[in-house]
C-alpha cells in the first residue's frame, strides 16, 4: 500500500512539473510576426536538432493552415550544458506566398547582448586636412628651374620667383 501511494504521489508530482514546463505554443508578437520556443529537457538523451526541426515544421504548418507561408526572422539556439537544457527560439512572419519576402529567406543575426548609450557625445570631426603646410623649397626651386630651362620664365623672372620663395620661409 505504501509503495502504491508513493507511486501515485510521484505520478502527481511528475504531472505538475510537466504541465508547468509545457510548450507555450505559438505567441503573436506583431500583426504578422510570431514566436515559437522550445526547451529540450531530455538532457544527454535529448535531440536539439530534432527539436529545432520540429519548431520550424510547426511554424510552417501554422502558416499553411492560414493559406500562407512562414518566413524566418530570427533563430536563436542555446546548447545543452551542465545546469542548462538545450533550447530554441524561432521568430517568423506569416505572409502570402506572393509576398516578395516569401521569396527570400534571410535570418537576421541577433546579438547576445545589446549595449545602449543614451548620453550625448561631442566630437570634432574634420573631413579634410586643413593644416597649412610649408611648400617644399627644394621641389619648388626645381620646378622654377625647369620652367626657366624651357624658356617659359626669363632669367629675371626666375630670380624674382626664387627670391620670393626663399623669403616666404
Amino acid at each position: 500500500m505504501a509503495r502504491r501511494l508513493t507511486l501515485m504521489v510521484a505520478a502527481i508530482v511528475v504531472g505538475f512539473v510537466a504541465s508547468g514546463c509545457a510548450n507555450p505554443g505559438i505567441v503573436k508578437l506583431g500583426p504578422d510576426t510570431y514566436m515559437l520556443s522550445r526547451t529540450d529537457k531530455g538532457g544527454v538523451f535529448g535531440n536539439a536538432s530534432a527539436m529545432k526541426a520540429d519548431v520550424i515544421r510547426e511554424a510552417n504548418e501554422f502558416a499553411a493552415k492560414q493559406g500562407k507561408v512562414a518566413v524566418p526572422v530570427t533563430l536563436h539556439e542555446s546548447p545543452m550544458y551542465i545546469g542548462h537544457f538545450a533550447s530554441v527560439e524561432y521568430q517568423f512572419r506569416v505572409v502570402d506566398a506572393s509576398d516578395p519576402d516569401a521569396q527570400k529567406v534571410i535570418l537576421v543575426p541577433r546579438p547576445d547582448m545589446v549595449i545602449e548609450s543614451t548620453g550625448k557625445a561631442s566630437v570634432d570631426v574634420k573631413t579634410t586636412d586643413e593644416t597649412k603646410r610649408q611648400p617644399d623649397v627644394y621641389s619648388e626651386l626645381i620646378k622654377l628651374d625647369d620652367l626657366r630651362k624651357r624658356g617659359i620664365l626669363s632669367d629675371a623672372e626666375f630670380e624674382a620667383q626664387k627670391k620670393k620663395l626663399l623669403n616666404s620661409r
